[in-house]
């Protein structure tokens, strides 16, 4: 490091001081996308062994990278990138952490200070007419400042560090001129520590009291911040005191264990993607407990007549949008405990009932008799091949909704999907950080729509040698649009189906050595995915499938059956000749 020591202090950049003092707070990957405004960064990350900068090929997967690799429970996940359109990049990999309240650092190089207002390139100062990286920045994040005296440094690195921590990402916005001035900073690590934040626990009494006289069966709907708050086994000990049927919404899949392992209570997942038999759970009991899920409509959809007649308390670190009886708590992990004692011994529940019990119960999609391979059979075949401790990164569309549906959770792995904005393509980025963080086989699971948006993220994988098994189902479509043409539009035209590919082998040839196949039935599958699991790094599984198959997907069901497609249109539309007016 470029430093020289002068008494009990040393000099130091920067940034130095930045990759300094997040290796001491454990951080040992930086995501990012390299340029002028971001490369000190770079350069500092390169002279700390322990520190890897790890070079995306775009900042949306870079942000994915820092998402998933902080949802893994790997640590803080660090994204960076330079200013303008790397910066602006960042944008909707931030609002998903912001939706999800996800932990993340991104740190965004800025033009020098003495060019604000002054026509840089890339200027984003909001100065003179420029646009304003504060204020946009400052609306996908818990915390943003831009840096403009050196020293601040010091004190805005804590504290933005502090802010991540309480659920969301952080922006720091460097200048280059900042990130290359030199700090006077003390050899003690004082400020290395990271301070505690401050979280409310939460007083969980009123739901004790309310506990303690239900007459009946309970069941828990568990969201996405037991998982934040690392709470599962608080959570299944308050279960078994309970005696509790538990439903979990979609983006909560792996906090409640897997069915037929432990779990047997779990009667499925909540929502459009879900199982009717939580429907049925919450509507035979006495009581319904939220714990740390606000009920989006994607987890709540189908579930709003049996909560209207059900009497329902929630406690979380935010109200949810049905109405209920509210505790607030920023720490599970801290305030179900407390709740578990207040049902125990002489206050233990007298009325309460063991539930019947509930199937687990699939939707019922139109029977598909067409070429490719059929959802439920891949996610069936999925389910009997993956072993036990990978773990599952999913993406959006109908591919996604049926791995939500069909695919039970590893029983010592994650299952990831991200529902705060639904953004395309984030899975490849994800499965990459959480590949990083838990080194040990990552799936992704993703269509083609949202492979030909980040796909070639690939390239990060193999060039890190990371076990990343990427399952792509190719229905040379954005398969939920089609799916919305045909049963909105009566199947009259189509702007979503895409002239054929198949992408195995083409990645087989343009990455040789990694295996990547296409498989177009699927007794074909046990085979490749057992070859893809073997291999040494990153490989490839192509499914074809069908864009006219219609998903496990609530609001498609309801709309009755689709319309067939027009023969002629489809022709029409996957015509490398089609007119440019999609």
């Amino acid at each position: 490091m470029n430093d020289s020591t002068v008494g009990t202090a040393f000099r130091s950049r920067v940034v130095d001081h930045i990759v300094d003092y997040l290796s001491a707070g454990g951080v040992r990957y930086l995501f990012g996308v390299d340029g002028a405004n971001i490369e000190d960064v770079y350069d500092a990350a390169h002279l700390r062994g322990d520190v890897t900068a790890v070079l995306a090929k775009h900042e949306f997967s870079a942000a994915a990278m820092a998402d998933g690799y902080s949802r893994s429970g790997a640590g803080l996940g660090v994204v960076m990138a330079t200013s303008g359109g790397g910066s602006l990049n960042l944008v909707p990999g931030l609002g998903e952490s912001l939706a999800s309240r996800v932990p993340v650092l991104a740190l965004v190089g800025q033009p020098p200070l003495a060019l604000d207002g002054r026509g840089s390139f890339q200027d984003t100062s909001g100065c003179n007419g420029s646009l304003d990286a504060l204020a946009l920045f400052s609306t996908v994040s818990v915390f943003c400042e831009r840096i403009t005296e050196p020293a601040d440094i010091l004190t805005a690195l804590p504290r933005a560090v502090r802010a991540a921590f309480s659920g969301g990402p952080a922006v720091l916005l460097l200048p280059k001129d900042v990130q290359q001035a030199v700090l006077d900073v003390r050899h003690s690590t004082e400020g290395h520590e990271r301070a505690p934040v401050t979280r409310q626990v939460g007083d969980p009494r009123p739901i004790a009291r309310a506990l303690q006289k239900v007459d009946g069966p309970v069941t828990i709907v568990v969201g996405s911040q037991v998982i934040h708050d690392d709470a599962r086994a608080e959570l299944e000990q308050l279960r078994a005191v309970l005696r509790a049927r538990v439903a979990v919404t979609p983006d909560a899949k792996d906090a409640a264990g897997t069915p037929g392992m432990g779990s047997s209570s779990l009667v499925g997942v909540t929502g459009v993607m879900g199982h009717p038999g939580t429907a049925e759970a919450i509507g035979d009991s006495a009581l319904c407990l939220l714990v740390g899920s606000r009920l989006p409509v994607t987890a709540r959809a189908g579930l709003d007549a049996v909560l209207a007649g059900t009497r329902t308390l929630s406690i979380g670190s935010a109200p949810p949008f049905v109405p209920c009886t509210h505790i607030h708590s920023d720490d599970l992990r801290a305030s179900l405990p407390l709740l578990t004692r207040g049902l125990i011994g002489r206050r233990r529940p007298r009325g309460l009932r063991v539930a019947d019990t509930i199937p687990r119960k699939e939707l019922s999609p139109p029977i598909f008799d067409g070429e490719g391979v059929r959802f439920r059979d891949a996610m069936k075949a999925l389910d009997r091949l993956l072993p036990a401790d990978v773990d599952i990164v999913v993406d959006a569309g109908n591919t996604g909704a049926s791995a939500v549906h069909y695919l039970p959770v590893r029983r010592r792995g994650r299952f990831l999907v991200a529902l705060g904005m639904g953004g395309m393509g984030y899975s490849f980025g994800a499965g990459i950080g959480v590949a990083f963080g838990r080194r040990r086989r990552t799936v992704v699971i993703a269509g083609d729509g949202s492979f030909f948006m980040h796909g070639l993220e690939l390239h990060t994988a193999i060039q890190h040698r990371l076990p990343v098994t990427f399952v792509l189902f190719n229905n040379n479509a954005h398969g939920m649009c089609v799916t919305r043409e045909q049963l909105y539009y009566d199947g009259t035209y189509s702007y979503n189906r895409f002239a054929p590919s198949h992408l195995g082998a083409g990645l087989n040839a343009m990455f040789p050595g990694m295996p990547s196949v296409d498989v177009a039935d699927v007794t074909e599958l046990a085979g490749a995915v057992t070859s893809a699991l073997d291999a040494h790094g990153p490989s490839v599984v192509s499914v074809e499938c069908s864009a006219d198959e219609i998903p496990p997907f609530a609001p498609f069901l309801a709309a009755g059956p689709p319309a067939a497609p027009d023969p002629a249109t489809v022709h029409e539309e996957e015509s490398i000749d089609v007119p440019a007016s999609a």
